[in-house]
């Protein structure tokens, strides 16, 4: 597994022991997705800020931190200032990358495979289609149909959308603000900032909540070190991962950070 850090990526070993730092020159990665293609196997990561002076963009690298795809800005959503452009989640799709501009403007961008814009949609608000801080991205293969799961973070929901950007339903609402969500077969684990990570069936029904920190002045709250947390909860659940066993890794957003391993219980 791999987390973000001053140092570039730090990569552990399921047990938590350290073993390296990949992409130093990123210093700030938001989002981390291992991608399989073919034989390869790639990162798809979202970078807050690069040196020099490289922020805000896609980085798609070989697992040894090895870059070999960079997305900007594109020209055509006629952005005027740098903050209107902050993306937060990637994805591939069938055709191409789908790219999250959670903490700009709330579209999801569309390029193909080699990069090259294609679309953009949504945009921020409440209303169905329209997202306030779109920021986790998945694609869920739970259903017949391929699609695009969004967490609509501060409309506090999850959506589908197909790959063509159309609104197809909400799915779950009333979260603690969804930050990102994983699977493991008919289950989806999500990640919600407000102190809880939460289980949800096939039917988008909870069935656990994992973590519930009881202390609601702790939710959200970059200023806590770890060693206020206590081990069994979170205060700031910000991302989420299923290994194929079932183990939960949680990563939660503090003054330093914290990754929380949680082992399936087979009893």
């Amino acid at each position: 597994m791999s987390t973000q850090s001053e140092t570039g990526i730090l990569i552990y070993t399921p047990e938590g022991s350290f073993k390296k730092n990949i992409a130093t020159e990123y210093p700030e990665v938001h989002s981390i997705l291992h991608v399989q293609e073919g034989a390869d196997e790639y990162l798809y990561t979202t970078v807050q800020k690069g040196t020099p002076k490289e922020n805000w963009l896609f980085v798609k690298m070989k697992i040894d931190g090895t870059v070999v795809q960079k997305i900007t800005a594109p020209p055509q959503a006629g952005f005027k200032a740098p903050n209107e452009w902050r993306l937060t989640a990637a994805v591939p799709g069938p055709d191409g990358i789908f790219i999250a501009n959670g903490y700009g403007d709330s579209r999801i961008f569309h390029f193909d495979k080699n990069g090259e814009y294609r679309r953009a949609w949504a945009g921020k608000g409440t209303t169905d289609g329209l997202f306030d801080c779109c920021h986790g991205l998945a694609v869920d293969t739970r259903y017949d149909q391929p699609l695009l799961l969004v967490c609509d973070r501060e409309n506090r929901r999850l959506c589908h959308l197909d790959f063509d950007g159309k609104f197809v339903g909400t799915i779950t609402q009333h979260l603690r603000r969804p930050c990102q969500v994983s699977f493991h077969g008919d289950f989806a684990v999500v990640s919600e900032l407000e102190g809880r990570v939460t289980i949800l069936d096939k039917d988008n029904a909870p069935v656990a909540f994992l973590g519930d920190n009881p202390h609601k002045a702790q939710w959200a709250k970059y200023q806590l070190r770890p060693t206020e947390i206590a081990p069994t909860w979170f205060s700031a659940a910000h991302g989420c991962h299923v290994d194929q066993q079932a183990n939960i890794y949680v990563s939660d957003w503090n003054q330093t950070g914290r990754v929380t391993r949680l082992v399936r219980n087979n009893v």
